[in-house]
């Protein structure tokens, strides 16, 4: 999938960010190794418009990186009083009004929401280490397969921050309360064996073996009818806020709207 995804005309390539279409499946690539794909503002913009510019064909969206590493995590320039060229620095950010400043982080977060639209699935190819932000971008996405030199952690409580893209809500749901805890409070690294075991990742494989696996997961994921994986993601993404009995009826009425389109019913 990595020299497969070179191959093909981007879409968009820009700050750190490219995005190549090949049909049904797009792949957001993250280009700089050099930094270990370190992450900024810059970038989440350009993440945010890779999930803007998707044609309606794409149904699933491999999110991958170039390196031995998928994200360091926030590039530590923005700690600094310069902060990045053209960009406010965080301390400018500390220093203007709540509401100045809580605009500026939705629009962040805007780069790790998009992955769980109900049209598409997420599959998040992960190396090496994913800190931080990275780990939060990992995930942003449905899936996450995982090389076994994986290195997750979340480091902003040791920063004196918190997770604030994204990553708290899902991180939870796939590992429960107390251990998102411990992770986050502690800001200890989760190996693959740990994250496949707790259901962080879906898959482990061999780092040589990552991009065959996702690719295979990809393939799985298109061999079912779209409009039927769309109404399932529907009904499991909503059923942890969902009682039993809703997520029957919810169940029911799915149902109901798959049969009379198979069966070439109108509503």
């Amino acid at each position: 999938m990595a020299s497969h995804d070179k191959d093909l005309d981007p879409v968009l390539d820009k700050d750190g960010v490219r995005l190549t279409v090949d049909d049904a499946i797009a792949t957001v690539t993250l280009t700089n190794p050099a930094k270990r794909n370190a992450q900024s503002p810059a970038l989440w913009r350009a993440l945010t418009q890779a999930g803007r510019s998707l044609p309606g064909s794409v149904r699933v969206v491999v999110l991958r990186a170039e390196g031995q590493s998928f994200s360091a995590g926030l590039d530590r320039q923005a700690f600094t009083p310069e902060g990045f060229d053209g960009e406010p620095s965080f301390i400018d950010l500390a220093r203007g009004s709540e509401a100045e400043l809580d605009a500026t982080i939705a629009e962040y977060q805007e780069a790790f929401t998009w992955w769980r639209r109900s049209d598409i699935v997420s599959i998040a190819a992960v190396q090496g280490h994913a800190i931080g932000a990275g780990f939060q971008l990992a995930l942003a996405c449905d899936l996450r397969v995982v090389a076994d030199d994986v290195q997750f952690a979340m480091r902003e409580t040791s920063l004196g921050l918190v997770p604030d893209l994204t990553g708290t809500h899902p991180l939870v749901g796939l590992v429960g309360y107390a251990r998102a805890l411990e992770i986050c409070a502690t800001g200890r690294f989760v190996l693959a064996e740990e994250a496949e075991r707790t259901g962080l990742a879906n898959l482990a494989v061999p780092a040589e073996q990552l991009d065959a696996a996702v690719g295979d997961l990809a393939s799985a994921l298109l061999a079912a009818p779209r409009d039927a994986v769309i109404e399932t993601k529907a009904l499991l993404r909503g059923a942890q806020e969902r009682t039993y009995e809703e997520q029957r009826t919810a169940e029911r009425a799915s149902q109901a709207r798959r049969l009379r389109d198979l069966a070439g019913v109108g509503d």
